[in-house]
């Protein structure tokens, strides 16, 4: 898919959100002039070993290596972009030739490179530093386009959760081996996640609003955002009121888990077959439900975020900007970056997906699931409704006894994972989850239980060196 989608980009050629470098043995001397450009315009799609005519000539395999090293670490030094800004980069083969591809999406800052402010324009970069007018313009458009990016500098790093940083940097490894957070402290992560900034207004730095929701503590969270909240509801005998609720004010990570959680609880996993291969339909649409849900609301709103299930129903809403107005067509939907900091790091967790796929994804995964297409409406509500059919408003109560569901495949994969001795930390790791009391008592401790697991220490179930394993034992 990738490849189809970087052939599609080449075809196009350069443009406001294009650019092509040969990079045969090494880094153009003027690539992070562009990256500065996309990340202070609207983002943009960055292809290394293709010159600006669209012809493939691709990377030296032995420079290869060695340029992924060097854009990394640059990009990482607040001598080269201030403030740093970190960037995966995806490695492809197309034509029998290596190529690199970086996304890199808008940010909610302005950047500088070596001390200069690059702008975007058609499909070149002007430096803009010496033009008062543009810079202040382009400061006021990130001001009032992006309240995630608000300061708060009297917020400290022990007003966050360490565990859930440390989560977030174990999961992006997990991404990644090399993951430049891997060997970061939480204060270098949040500065390359660009969720600790200066304000060059009042000269003061501190924790931005993403940060907060990101990694706070809910004491935090709602001491800054005292409306804060996501309704999770399940309304099908009691229409008036419901039959199941979960009212979530926790950071954003373990919101994920929680509504993922709730989903799964109330809505069918049908057997479905891509191939040779079963997938969750369910749980694909959730995951772009609950990301977007997430990452794409105007938290200074207080109108609460909503998900709800009832008979005929599944749907979402959220307080927005927008951007667009009425029901987004798929095929000419443009993508609008909402919080592009919160957006980033859920990227790489791997809790969603690039700017736009969410949106083609959703329409196709809902229409296998229930034979509906999902309306989707932009305005200053944010409305995600997919109609379901009755047979898919009810849980399953039998399964067929050779279907392979979720739940087998999961233990299968933690029981493979824990041939080694894993902590508790490790395993919500591997597995995405940062709620650690509902993994505990779902996931831990029924496979204790079936004897699936053995604790390391089973004297001291709590003790805070415990660590699990599957028979037989590889220590």
């Amino acid at each position: 898919m990738l490849e189809s989608k970087i052939k599609s980009i080449i075809q196009q050629g350069e443009g406001l959100q294009a650019e092509f470098k040969e990079c045969k043995f090494s880094l153009s001397k003027n690539i992070f002039e562009t990256v500065c450009a996309f990340l202070n315009r609207s983002g943009g799609k960055l292809l290394l070993g293709v010159d600006d005519k669209g012809k493939i000539l691709g990377i030296q395999p032995e420079s290869i290596q060695n340029i992924k090293n060097n854009f990394i670490v640059l990009m990482n030094n607040p001598k080269k972009i201030c403030p740093p800004f970190y960037l995966s980069i995806d490695e492809l083969v197309i034509n029998r030739k290596a190529i690199l591809y970086i996304y890199i999406p808008e940010s909610s800052q302005v950047h500088r490179c070596n001390n200069r402010i690059f702008d975007r324009n058609g499909d070149g970069d002007f430096d803009i530093t010496d033009n008062q007018h543009l810079v202040s313009a382009l400061y006021l458009k990130k001001q009032t386009s992006y309240s995630e990016s608000k300061i708060y500098p009297y917020a400290e790093m022990s007003d966050l959760r360490q565990d859930i940083i440390a989560l977030a940097r174990k999961m992006a490894s997990f991404q990644r081996e090399d993951h430049a957070w891997g060997t970061m402290n939480d204060l270098e992560l949040l500065k390359s996640a660009c969720l600790y900034e200066n304000d060059y207004e009042t000269g003061k730095s501190g924790i931005t609003l993403a940060g907060i929701l990101l990694f706070g503590k809910e004491s935090t969270i709602l001491s800054v955002l005292p409306h804060f909240k996501t309704d999770a509801i399940l309304r099908r005998d009691n229409a008036d009121r419901y039959d199941d609720r979960d009212d979530i004010r926790t950071n954003l990570i373990e919101s994920y888990d929680r509504l993922l959680h709730f989903g799964e609880k109330h809505l069918n996993d049908p057997f479905y077959l891509e191939g040779d291969q079963r997938i969750s339909l369910r749980n694909l649409i959730l995951r772009e439900v609950v990301s977007n849900l997430l990452i794409h609301r105007e938290f200074t709103n207080p109108f609460p975020a909503k998900f709800i299930i009832d008979h005929e129903n599944f749907y979402t809403e959220n307080s927005n900007r927008p951007h667009h107005s009425g029901n987004i067509d798929p095929i000419t939907f443009s993508p609008c970056p909402k919080n592009p900091a919160i957006a980033r790091v859920f990227r790489e967790i791997g809790r969603a997906d690039e700017l736009g796929s969410g949106v083609r994804n959703l329409f196709k995964f809902c229409k296998e699931y229930c034979g509906n297409d999902p309306r989707l409406v932009d305005g200053d509500i944010f409305k995600f409704v997919l109609p379901l059919i009755p047979s898919f408003t009810e849980q399953v109560t039998g399964q067929v006894t050779e279907q392979v569901t979720e739940q087998d495949r999961r233990t299968a994969n933690i029981i493979d994972f824990c041939q080694t001795s894993r902590s508790t930390s490790e395993i919500l790791a591997f597995l995405g989850l940062a709620h650690r009391e509902h993994f505990r008592s779902e996931i831990l401790n029924p496979l204790l239980e079936q004897g699936l697991l053995q604790p390391t220490i089973p004297d001291k179930p709590r003790s805070s060196k415990q660590k699990y394993y599957s028979n037989p034992r590889v220590a």
